[in-house]
């Protein structure tokens, strides 16, 4: 059995307990460390080498250090460490600032105990996992603003396939397989899309992939 390194950050006491309570239940979980602040928890991944943390479940609103200051650097220090944030707040600007940042996962503290594993393990597996009440407030946003109508962009059947694809972390090789396609075709559809939706990476990629619903 796989087991995973995780770090819990909430200020919280009741909602640490409860996550604590959780954990406790499943073997492959082990926490290594948890936090009042973001701050706490990056010199935890500065000091210990970050390849022994998998996993980092942070609140959203804490003192010294929130989660999107968090998750923005773990993501420009440690990147192979997962984030996932577990938060009351539905604000679009922020849940879109974390999406942005590369977080790998965002759900509702009010969540219920299944969705969250399945969150963790989602992430752990490598993908994103984002829930339905934050997916359909920020796409609601999206619907309604004037730039997203403005953005509207058609992709065919076959660049929605891959962009989804690419928004789950595959490799080239990896979609081309999937596909039944070529490496060099599935670069193609890469360049195409990120000239067709005017991103500049694999991120802005993913963005648009969340914002318009096909993850």
């Amino acid at each position: 059995m796989m087991k995973y390194n995780l770090i819990i950050a909430d200020d919280h006491s009741m909602f640490l307990d409860g996550l604590l309570s959780i954990f406790n239940e499943h073997e492959k979980y082990t926490i290594l460390f948890t936090a009042k602040n973001g701050e706490n928890v990056i010199k935890y991944l500065d000091i210990n080498p970050p390849k022994s943390v998998d996993l980092v479940i942070s609140d959203l609103s804490m003192p010294t250090m929130d989660g999107i200051t968090l998750n923005k650097l773990i993501k420009e220090k440690h990147p192979e460490v997962k984030t996932l944030i577990v938060s009351m707040h539905a604000d679009v600007s922020k849940i879109g600032t974390l999406i942005n940042d590369r977080v790998d996962g965002y759900i509702a503290k009010n969540a219920k105990k299944e969705e969250l594993l399945t969150a963790i393990d989602t992430i752990l597996n490598g993908s994103s996992f984002f829930s339905d009440t934050i997916k359909n407030i920020y796409q609601d946003f999206l619907f309604n603003s004037n730039k997203r109508k403005e953005k509207e962009i058609m992709l065919t059947p076959r660049e929605k396939e891959v962009l989804k694809l690419i928004a789950k972390e595959h490799t080239s090789q990896e979609i081309a397989d999937i596909l039944m396609l070529s490496k060099y075709t599935i670069e193609s559809y890469r360049k195409t899309l990120l000239g067709k939706l005017g991103v500049r990476n694999i991120a802005g990629l993913t963005r648009y992939a969340i914002e318009s619903g096909l993850t």
